[in-house]
């Protein structure tokens, strides 16, 4: 059995950018060789952290989407705890619930929850 997972990882700030590839590469190879499939990887780029992180204040992030057996992520935050590139990971299994919300997401079709109200703009007197 396949689970949907969503992946997001945070690499060192001081990589250069054919090494921060080479690294979300090395992901993928772990999630493929281990019988996973990629649905998506996207490089958010280098953000601010909020507080510091191991002597750091600011990281790579990457988030990605893939399929894979339950013991293909262990495989990956083993490897990931090991390299000392990766700051800090977290992923997320999907449930139907967030499946269905994914799918509409890729259609660009989620429904809007709130109603965006009309700034009113106070006049000073």
């Amino acid at each position: 059995m396949h689970n949907y997972y969503e992946l997001t990882y945070i690499l060192s700030p001081v990589l250069e950018e054919g090494a921060v590839q080479t690294q979300v590469d090395l992901v993928n190879s772990w999630i493929e060789s281990n019988g996973g499939k990629i649905d998506e990887v996207d490089q958010w780029g280098l953000k601010k952290f909020a507080t510091p992180m191991e002597g750091k204040s600011n990281g790579y992030y990457i988030n990605m989407f893939f399929t894979a057996p339950s013991d293909t992520v262990k495989v990956i935050e083993r490897n990931m705890k090991i390299n000392d590139e990766f700051i800090r990971h977290l992923t997320l299994k999907y449930d139907a619930k967030m499946k269905r919300y994914r799918e509409l997401q890729k259609k660009g079709e989620v429904p809007s929850i709130f109603v965006a109200e009309p700034e009113t703009v106070e006049e000073e007197s």
